[in-house]
């Protein structure tokens, strides 16, 4: 069988190992002249920079891949498990580390802010009973499928709905179990992680904080984009066929059924399957503009964006680490803001430096810096505007809390805004995880990983089930892998490690 993927995003690339592992004949369209999506690099002046996705967890799914494909992980993709996940500061003076171990971090907690470690164990534990009840069940199987419902496990985790807090917010549950504000506060921000608001999205979400103190934060050797590049080259030992610089304009569809695709030169590429890890607002409104489209899918609120600044520091500074966060005062009016299309002047700031752990990424006793703000997605904003008033905020806060002046120690700069996330990258209004997941039904009104109108078209990536994010668009393919392996049911996995992936 011949199978069409259009986007050489993470998602796609797993679509493409997991389908040529089955002995599919794959090929990739990218209108990018790199792979990867919102998972690249760059270098600027001696900096190397990650361009996208800084947090790694649940590397399981990248290792899964090299074992679907046949091959042992670590022949060609190595990781670190970090000791301290993040470091966070307050204003006033407050710093946490946020110890991977959960008894380490417990006591970390106790001894900075007075707050009794069973609090704390107590909300670790919660998030592990929700995650054991729902997680592999709604985030590794289609939602739109009977076969998901009719696993015992659904039955199980419908049983519990009550004590999930689907009907709370994350900030509700967060200040029942911590109490403490700053506490809550680190809590309530796990609700970035799929663009969302804590103070409306379910308290279900409660889940997220269990991928980092369970099953660990990550840094690859070689920074993030060592993720793109072994799965490239592994999709590529599989026989997949990437094209670059290959603007798909549109799926073409005859008789109900995706048959081909049409690339910008005019070129008609046929196939059996068609997979696209475009924006799934976009692939219907660009790729499929004579169909049907599902409007109240594609009308739900956006995800936040991001507005990113790469900046190459000629300074170390020995009380950062990988990650590092540094929290507003008021947290619940930074949310209002982003959800009326605004960005507070005393935003959240998140700092990466993933020259702590790969040296070379900036010269010795320098550091590369993707310092981020969450930002609405782009309704029309003066982001010139700003971009130049959030900077100075952001400059002014980092220099008050590490008590350095930044701005002098900026060597070379690059930004990336809601605009140019959209341009590079085909995310609709530069929303970073597609829609929000501040409607407690979110999970149930994303896009399906399939279409419910035109056969043999297929959705993978972070605009669709189960959401935005490195391990959620891994699973999307898996989920796209299996729908096509139970249509197909002829069609067999050829790696003996593939039949238990």
């Amino acid at each position: 069988m011949k199978v069409n993927i259009i986007g050489a995003g993470i998602a796609g690339i797993a679509s493409a190992i997991r389908l040529a592992s089955r002995g599919m004949t794959v090929e990739v369209f990218e209108a990018n002249d790199y792979p990867g999506g919102k998972l690249s690099a760059f270098d600027l002046e001696g900096y190397r920079f990650d361009a996208g996705p800084s947090l790694f967890t649940m590397p399981q799914y990248v290792d899964r891949l090299f074992e679907v494909a046949g091959e042992v992980p670590t022949d060609h993709f190595r990781y670190q498990r970090l000791d301290v996940v993040c470091n966070y500061f307050w204003e006033d003076g407050a710093r946490l580390s946020a110890w991977a171990e959960p008894k380490r971090f417990a006591a970390e907690v106790e001894q900075q802010l007075g707050v009794p470690s069973q609090r704390l164990d107590r909300a670790l534990q919660d998030s592990a009973r929700k995650y054991r009840l729902t997680g592999q069940i709604f985030l590794e199987h289609s939602l739109h499928k009977a076969s998901t419902w009719l696993r015992p496990s659904v039955a199980k985790a419908m049983l519990q709905i009550p004590t999930l807090d689907i009907f709370s917010t994350m900030h509700d549950v967060n200040q029942k179990h911590l109490q403490h504000p700053k506490l809550v506060q680190l809590f309530n921000r796990f609700a970035t992680y799929n663009g969302s608001n804590p103070y409306r999205a379910s308290g279900i979400l409660n889940i997220i904080p269990h991928f980092e103190h369970h099953f660990g934060a990550y840094i690859p050797e070689g920074g993030m984009y060592a993720i793109t590049e072994s799965l490239y080259q592994l999709a590529m030992r599989k026989g997949v066929q990437f094209h670059f610089s290959q603007k798909v304009s549109e799926i073409i569809v005859e008789q109900g059924q995706a048959k081909a695709l049409r690339t910008a030169d005019g070129q008609v590429h046929h196939a059996d399957l068609t997979v696209s890890n475009m924006d799934v607002f976009y692939t219907y409104k660009k790729l499929l503009p004579k169909e049907k489209h599902p409007k109240k899918t594609l009308a739900q609120q956006k995800s936040t964006s991001a507005l990113i600044f790469y900046w190459g520091i000629e300074k170390s500074f020995p009380e950062l680490d990988l990650h590092n966060i540094f929290f507003s005062e008021d947290y619940r009016n930074e949310f209002a803001l982003l959800e009326a299309g605004k960005v507070s002047d005393d935003p959240t700031v998140y700092v990466n430096i993933t020259s702590k752990y790969c040296s070379e990424d900036a010269p010795a006793g320098h550091e590369n810096w993707f310092v981020m703000v969450n930002v609405p997605y782009n309704s029309g904003q003066d982001w010139d505007s700003i971009i130049t008033r959030t900077r100075q905020n952001v400059l002014n806060k980092l220099s008050r809390i590490l008590k350095t002046e930044v701005a002098p120690l900026i060597a070379c700069e690059e930004q990336l805004d809601p605009r140019s996330i959209d341009m590079k990258t085909s995310s609709h209004l530069g929303a970073l995880y597609g829609t929000s997941s501040n409607d407690r039904m979110s999970a149930f009104l994303r896009h399906a990983n399939f279409s419910n109108r035109i056969k043999n078209l297929y959705f993978c990536g972070g605009s669709v089930h189960p959401g935005g994010g490195i391990p959620l668009c891994l699973l999307s393919a898996k989920i796209v892998d299996e729908l096509v392996a139970e249509k197909y049911s002829s069609v067999k996995p050829q790696s003996v490690n593939a039949l238990t992936s």
